[in-house]
């Protein structure tokens, strides 16, 4: 009866109650949240959608741009393409002609391919850096380029694909090589029209990794080339070039 009568006094006086320091969330609680989890799998489907979704993005994209273009040309505000000239050979026309198609009437299937994959890579290069962030905040600076990749291997790759690296080979010249007998990524991809297919299209889903991966080591201070290699699925392996240490 008290509580009730103090609420409604403090209710009626305009003033909120005083929350207690059971009800407050402690200062560890909201700088380092719990982490929240969801199915693998889904996140799986999840990842294979959005390389769709982004393929139908720089389509439309591309559809606007040239409608754009072509507004701009018919009020004379661009000059129009140049024409191919007749004395060229043949060989010659259809290379010329097939650059100019593509400028003027919509991206060839390799140039789509192309944008989507520049964009899964710069988006892999933000999850790549604020992961590894997140992971590295309490370690001390990596002596060499060896021990940040053994970081990649370990604990980066188990955070994002559930285990590490299955092979990590190195020239020590800077360059190294990391395989993955089964990677997460492209370990649910398959094509109707058969293995060649599904494996070209896998080719595209690892682009994302790759920006991680190059993201990561960007945030760990080098700058690298990552080239992601696809033998037969669900294989796979990334040549990291990197500068070479002291």
């Amino acid at each position: 009866m008290t509580s009730r009568t103090s609420f409604q006094n403090a209710a009626a006086s305009g003033s909120s109650p005083i929350p207690s320091s059971s009800t407050i969330p402690s200062l560890a609680v909201i700088a380092d949240p719990p982490v929240r989890q969801m199915d693998g799998a889904a996140m799986d489907y999840f990842l294979i959608e959005a390389v769709n979704a982004l393929r139908e993005s720089s389509m439309v994209a591309a559809a606007r741009a040239k409608k754009v273009e072509q507004e701009m040309l018919e009020a004379g505000l661009i000059p129009a393409p140049t024409a191919v000239p007749a004395t060229l050979k043949d060989g010659q026309r259809d290379s010329v002609g097939s650059a100019s198609r593509a400028s003027s009437v919509k991206p060839s299937v390799d140039e789509e391919e192309e944008a989507v994959r520049t964009r899964l890579e710069a988006i892999g290069m933000h999850v790549g850096a604020n992961i590894t962030e997140r992971l590295s905040h309490d370690r001390p600076l990596f002596a060499d380029t060896l021990d940040a990749v053994k970081f990649i291997c370990k604990d980066l790759w188990a955070a994002c694909w559930d285990k590490q690296v299955d092979n990590l080979r190195t020239n020590h010249r800077g360059i190294y090589v990391l395989q993955d007998q089964a990677f997460k990524p492209i370990a649910r991809i398959s094509s109707w029209e058969g293995r060649a297919e599904a494996l070209k299209k896998a080719k595209l889903y690892v682009a994302m990794p790759a920006g991680i991966l190059r993201g990561a080591l960007i945030r760990l201070g080098y700058q690298a080339v990552v080239v992601p290699e696809i033998a037969s699925l669900p294989q796979c392996s990334f040549q990291l070039r990197l500068p070479k240490g002291p």
